[in-house]
């Protein structure tokens, strides 16, 4: 079954045309790869589907139904960002934080056994629960951030840019814990730089250049291919 099914997006800043035509799919459970290079308007997909940047024209449906309008609607539909650069509420504590994931939801049980997840895939959140998140390293800023995202007990999480600014170890490490979330039994997509290793993870991946998708395919298919290493991986 189609998580996300995305028909011909277009997205306009203005009179900049970000987005032309966009039309790709996630199935459930898969983990999906967007990459591209600066200003591809990777971006800019994933703030349409959250519901922040409103497209010109074009179908999104979740689980078959069309996208809600307002972003709190689509977070109830069991879609969550992870936006870039974090985004967390840095003068708020990592406790703080992970209860702010979980503000639309009422099942106290369910919510602890997904506090209890996100310990689990990150054990260091738990020792600093009691740290505002403004202080964290940047690794650290990132596991909160995904745990803040899993507090609302995502069907579909989406991933923008992971991987930025973090060193390539921890960089490795988060690519392992995206596994473990889609062993979880949740559906990944993720916009990512860091191509090489976002395609080698994933079922899937789409190349993403000047708005427009250029080429499909596996994603470890993708990430072996010489045109694409050259063209779109620094190689």
């Amino acid at each position: 079954m189609n998580a996300l099914r995305i028909e011909n997006l277009n997205v306009h800043y203005g009179t900049i045309h970000a987005v032309h035509g966009v039309s790709f799919s996630v199935e459930e459970g898969e983990i999906v790869s967007i990459v591209g290079s600066n200003g591809a308007g990777k971006s800019t997909v994933m703030w349409t589907l959250a519901g922040v940047v409103k497209p010109s024209s074009g179908t999104v449906e979740v689980f078959g139904r069309p996208l809600p309008e307002k972003p709190h609607e689509i977070v109830g539909m069991g879609i969550a960002l992870v936006p870039e650069r974090r985004r967390l509420f840095s003068a708020l504590t990592v406790w703080e934080n992970l209860v702010m994931g979980a503000y639309r939801r009422k099942d106290k049980g369910e919510i602890e056994k997904d506090m209890e997840l996100c310990f689990t895939l990150f054990p260091i959140i738990k020792q600093r629960l009691k740290q505002r998140s403004g202080t964290l390293s940047g690794g650290e800023q990132q596991m909160l951030a995904i745990s803040r995202a899993l507090m609302s007990s995502p069907k579909v999480l989406l991933l923008d840019e992971p991987s930025l600014g973090l060193a390539p170890l921890i960089v490795e490490t988060l690519m392992e814990t995206i596994l473990r979330i889609r062993g979880e039994g949740m559906t990944v997509l993720l916009v990512e730089q860091n191509a090489t290793q976002a395609l080698e993870i994933s079922d899937r991946g789409y190349i993403l250049e000047a708005g427009r998708i250029l080429k499909s395919g596996p994603g470890p298919d993708l990430a072996g291919d010489p045109e694409i290493r050259k063209a779109y991986l620094g190689e």
